[in-house]
């Protein structure tokens, strides 16, 4: 079995998500989005899918980077194919991101998982069958009735709880939003929905790296009376030192890094600089569902979790394999939005959840996506 193709196609889909100056997710009126879907096909007519946004993975990539390390290789030589696209980021890493590399390896780990009939995540091992879910909101707006006070925080907390949600976590108010960053109004929010949901729901909070040492400080300590069960990135991950520090000062957990480079390698020196209580990875984030597993088994070898960031197929099989992770991040969630209807170009959801708050891994071979291919064909604007 070789690779013979290495396609991608570009397509429409409707969406009521837009982007803020920051790039950060609100509701909005309903508009046309774009998603790009590789292909990976072998001579023996087997193919493999994922998907990202079409900036991930522009033609030159797929030409210079792609197509150069797939064409003529069988696909269950995975890892070498992984290790030689990284070998290619060295002086091409704005071009070939980990978010490009993750693109293609899901890809790859979908074709192997369709061609042997097995979901990837029993590929990977096989660890639970489901997952408790926390409900992850998105970013505080200034939408009446949406996400713009406390006590809306707090409404909507109560809203998850009675769905299912047995853990929620915060993303609070970040610029462009005017009163953003504030440590006061963040504080405000954590305590609205901890008196919303009580003492039994966890609760997290992801600050989004824009405070200082000392922002940073009193929020966690604020954090701990609340009897919250992690913080998220207050600050700059690229200052490790800040996280030993902050770790160090607070008795929460730290949790980290989300979106700091370096794959496995960067997440080894955290754990051993003492900078995080829990390793953070997600398959997106580090260059794909293998890097991810590297580092569940680095936090693992340390008797360390490792919250797995990020919702979708590929972070629900790294889920679903490993054993020292509580959680998977299902979300992002708003009041405007009704997170429980798949997007045009699935047939349904990877990720249901029943009224418990469990998300049960799919059987479906590969990882398990529904994928509605003539949605996909009817609206393609692009291939390459």
């Amino acid at each position: 079995m070789k690779i013979s193709s290495v396609e991608v196609s570009v397509f429409t889909y409707p969406t009521r998500r837009v982007s803020d100056s920051a790039g950060h997710s609100h509701p909005g009126e309903e508009s046309l989005a774009k998603m790009a879907m590789l292909t990976i096909t072998t001579d023996e007519g087997d193919c493999g899918y994922s998907f990202a946004p079409p900036e991930v993975v522009r033609p030159h990539v797929v030409n210079a980077f792609f197509r150069k390390v797939l064409i003529g290789q069988n696909p269950f030589d995975r890892e070498r194919l992984w290790q030689d696209l990284v070998h290619w980021q060295r002086g091409s890493a704005h071009q070939l991101t980990e978010r490009a590399l993750s693109f293609v390896e899901q890809a790859l780990w979908d074709l192997i998982g369709r061609k042997l009939n097995m979901p990837v995540h029993k590929l990977l091992g096989g660890f639970r069958e489901k997952v408790p879910a926390y409900g992850s909101t998105m970013c505080g707006d200034e939408l009446k009735g949406g996400l713009s006070t406390p006590d809306e925080f707090g409404q909507f907390a109560e809203k998850l709880v009675a769905r299912g949600y047995q853990a929620i976590k915060l993303h609070t108010w970040m610029p462009p939003v005017a009163f953003a960053p504030d440590p006061k109004m963040d504080i405000k929010a954590c305590a609205a929905v901890r008196e919303a949901v009580g003492p039994d729901i966890e609760l997290m909070l992801d600050g989004y790296h824009w405070y200082s040492r000392s922002q940073a400080l009193t929020i966690g300590k604020a954090l701990e009376k609340l009897n919250f069960a992690w913080f998220e990135e207050p600050m700059e991950e690229e200052s490790m030192a800040s996280y030993a520090w902050l770790a160090e000062n607070l008795s929460i957990d730290v949790i980290g890094p989300e979106s700091l480079g370096g794959k496995h390698h960067s997440r080894a020196d955290w754990v051993k600089a003492g900078a995080c209580d829990i390793l953070r990875a997600g398959a997106n984030g580090v260059g794909g569902i293998s890097p991810c597993m590297k580092v569940a088994s680095l936090a693992e070898a340390f008797g360390m979790d490792c919250e797995v960031h990020g919702n979708g197929a590929a972070s629900l099989a790294v889920v679903g394999a490993i054993r020292n992770c509580r959680w998977y991040e299902r979300g992002l969630l708003h009041p405007f939005l009704e997170y429980d209807e798949p997007a045009a170009y699935l047939n349904s959801l990877v990720d249901p959840m029943d009224e418990q708050g469990f998300v049960h891994l799919s059987d479906r071979p590969g990882l398990g996506e529904d994928i509605n291919f003539d949605y996909i064909e009817t609206h393609t604007v692009s291939r390459d």
